[in-house]
């Protein structure tokens, strides 16, 4: 994050959950939790070609490197695709 939170942390990690106001958040029923699918974005193996030291300092932060290069890659789709 790059602004400092103002939210008083302190305070939330005190309250019990008895305490929070949950009445503006709609009751979903057992129909809909029946119906409910998950949907993931399907994945496709490719090859590309990327420099070795790009590679190798993605490698060096660990396990899930590749899903990490994915996550890169779909931040930068989603901040360059065309307003709708």
């Amino acid at each position: 994050m790059t602004k400092t939170s103002r939210s008083d942390w302190g305070r939330l990690a005190q309250q019990h959950d008895k305490d929070i106001d949950t009445s503006d958040i709609p009751v979903l029923s057992d129909d809909f939790f029946r119906n409910a699918e998950l949907r993931l974005p399907t994945k496709q193996s490719v090859t590309i070609r990327v420099d070795s030291d790009v590679l190798a300092w993605f490698k060096e932060q660990g396990a899930g490197y590749q899903t990490r290069i994915n996550q890169l890659l779909r931040q930068y789709m989603q901040a360059h695709k065309p307003p709708l």
